[in-house]
């Protein structure tokens, strides 16, 4: 997500925000739940910033890593999940969703299925592997 675009969208929110507390007798701090100054740039950017996650995980007794990023695609949030065992192999599942919490599973049941495919892992070493997650 560009940064030009996250700027705009806070100045929008703000000017809504005070467009609309005006027109209610309210003060910007009562619409956005007491928050103002600090307080409401820390929230503010710890939702943006939870966006974005990596980690590693462990797979077939290989470090893999995942990141998940999130993309603006038709004014609807998507999110965009990769994993990667580097030192292993080149394969890399990917995965693009609307659910935050089940973008990082389909990333990796598509590098399961690319790595099936090209006979890196068999069916049954997956299997014992999910049966052991």
């Amino acid at each position: 997500m560009r940064p030009s675009f996250c700027v705009c969208a806070l100045l929008g929110l703000f000017l809504m925000a005070s467009v609309l507390g005006e027109a209610e007798g309210q003060d910007l701090g009562d619409l956005l739940g007491g928050l103002t100054g600090d307080g409401l740039v820390q929230a503010l950017t710890s939702q943006l910033v939870g966006l974005w996650e990596s980690g590693d995980l462990e797979f077939l007794d290989h470090v893999c890593s995942f990141q998940v990023k999130p993309r603006i695609k038709r004014w609807e949030l998507y999110f965009r999940g990769t994993m990667w065992c580097p030192g292993w192999t080149p394969i890399r599942g990917t995965s693009e969703t609307r659910s935050r919490s089940g973008v990082v599973n389909r990333a990796v049941a598509d590098f399961v299925q690319k790595a099936l495919a090209s006979g890196l892992v068999t069916e049954e070493e997956a299997r014992n592997w999910l049966s052991h997650q």
